[in-house]
């Protein structure tokens, strides 16, 4: 809930008809007793996906598929990876996020009796190609199709097998010298087992047919509080959030999603105060209430309020403000940033839907800010846009290190894209009508490192307030004008080496 003296704040601006971003408002500090490495950033992207720390990537083809939503996770965020691959690649992206660590196998690759050694591994290779994750351990079923578990195999079994026409059956250890459990053994559980027992693969059965599957290896790490930054759901997996979109191709895209247990799905349009929007919420919920479902984007409080009351899970807000984006030149809409945040805060204060800040984050301070109001976090693409998880090939360019970036609406975009024209309104039969650009960006190596620097932002910011966490952060929290910002950067100098967190505006 915002405290009141930012509620006075904007009630002020409100009234003169005035809206401010990001670089025209700063936070006066406080008492302090609390250093920036003490602080919890422990958030929400929805309403029952939590962050460790709060930052999302934004669902741009130039910015999130798997690598970055596998490093955002194990950082402690989260990736929305982008829809403009085809339904089935995005669901293998998604697929290789979940794969990547593991507490319940839920879904675990089998292998079948008589499957011949050489089909397997022909079949790991696949895998490897496509997915980039390659598994060693696998139950073994009675024929192909089957659910029915007859023993258990590993790659180190098949390190022995000299005739690769030979069957699975043949190097498997049968059934009847398997330990096995029921549906509902928990990892505690399936832990003490494999340890008393020396075994390094636990399936779970309901009956006769395998259910589930736990790994030792996962089962110790996990027990160990070594993943202490890794972003998990309850399954022990890293979390993901992938783009949807609207209509009968979000439900598509859903359907592929779901069994591969996408964390959360992301309608991402260009205005998400509409009724295909609308629709599109009520769908997913109603056909996957265990999946959130964030949605936008809006700018509004009033916009908010709709969306609430459709049943979102998290509400994205930020129409135009984003690094990449020409939506408030070519169209003459959207709010200033911070200003459309509080808004949007204040709206759905009384219920528990998170708001996302999506867009304009240039500095650490400007994600200081967005959470300070209300935001539970930030979404960014740009910011991270020269790091080597995203996609793209870092390339020489006077005398520098780049990567290309490129808005969902920009014309190369749109022409490759349908997913792009129904994001922004448009078809391919009419005039395509950019509201993004395309760019480059200087390489910023890994991710991790950049992510530091934008969390340890905030983390000194919640230390000059004398802030713990982040709900002390928003109750501490109290605006100024800042009517020139040349006092706040560098200044009447030639900077002659660059800091990790900070480029001067060109």
């Amino acid at each position: 809930m915002p405290n009141q003296r930012l509620c006075e704040f904007f009630d002020v601006l409100d009234r003169n008809k005035q809206k401010v971003t990001y670089g025209m408002v700063h936070m006066f500090t406080d008492h302090s007793d609390v250093l920036p490495a003490d602080v919890d950033t422990t958030s929400r992207l929805s309403r029952r996906v939590t962050l460790k720390i709060p930052v999302i990537t934004s669902a741009m083809d130039t910015i999130t598929e798997a690598k970055m939503a596998i490093a955002m996770a194990e950082g402690g965020g989260i990736g929305s990876i982008h829809r403009n691959l085809q339904p089935e690649d995005q669901a293998k992206h998604v697929a290789r996020v979940k794969h990547r660590l593991n507490g319940l196998i839920r879904t675990p690759f089998t292998l079948y009796k008589n499957m011949t050694v050489a089909g397997h591994r022909a079949n790991q290779e696949q895998r490897r190609r496509e997915q980039k994750n390659v598994f060693d351990k696998f139950p073994v079923v009675a024929r192909e199709g089957s659910t029915r578990l007859v023993g258990v195999v590993t790659d180190n079994d098949l390190d022995f097998c000299i005739d690769p026409n030979r069957t699975i059956g043949d190097f498997m250890t049968p059934l009847r010298r398997v330990k096995r459990a029921g549906p509902g053994t928990t990892i505690d559980e399936a832990y003490r087992i494999m340890l008393e027992n020396k075994i390094k693969l636990f399936p779970l059965v309901d009956g006769t047919n395998v259910c589930g599957m736990y790994l030792f290896s996962d089962a110790k790490r996990i027990r160990s509080g070594v993943r202490t930054m890794q972003n998990t759901d309850s399954d022990g997996q890293l979390v993901v959030c992938a783009s949807v979109g609207v209509g009968d191709g979000a439900m598509r895209r859903a359907e592929l999603l779901a069994p591969r247990r996408c964390n959360v799905f992301h309608i991402d349009t260009a205005h998400g105060d509409s009724g295909n929007v609308f629709d599109t919420i009520r769908r997913l919920k109603a056909a996957y209430p265990t999946i959130d479902v964030i949605a936008g984007n809006i700018s509004r409080g009033e916009s908010a309020k709709r969306l609430v009351d459709t049943g979102v899970d998290g509400i994205l807000v930020g129409q135009g403000p984003g690094a990449i984006c020409i939506t408030r030149i070519i169209a003459g809409i959207g709010v200033p940033q911070v200003s459309a945040i509080f808004d949007c805060v204040r709206a759905v204060e009384d219920t528990d839907v998170p708001i996302i800040a999506d867009g304009g984050i240039e500095y650490s301070g400007d994600a200081a800010v967005a959470l300070a109001i209300g935001a539970s976090c930030v979404m960014v693409g740009r910011y991270l846009g020269g790091t080597d998880e995203t996609p793209g090939e870092v390339i020489h360019y006077k005398g520098r290190l780049v990567k290309k970036i490129r808005g969902m609406g920009s014309l190369g975009a749109l022409r490759e894209s349908a997913s792009s024209q129904e994001r922004y309104l448009q078809t391919a039969n009419g005039p395509l009508v950019p509201e993004g650009v395309e760019g480059l960006v200087n390489y910023q190596g890994p991710v991790h490192d950049v992510l530091d620097q934008l969390v340890g932002g905030v983390r000194k910011s919640m230390g000059y307030l004398g802030a713990k966490n982040l709900t002390e952060f928003r109750e501490r929290a109290d605006l100024f004008l800042v009517p020139d910002s040349k006092e706040s950067h560098p200044h009447s100098i030639t900077i002659s080496e660059d800091a990790p967190n900070y480029q001067a505006r060109q």
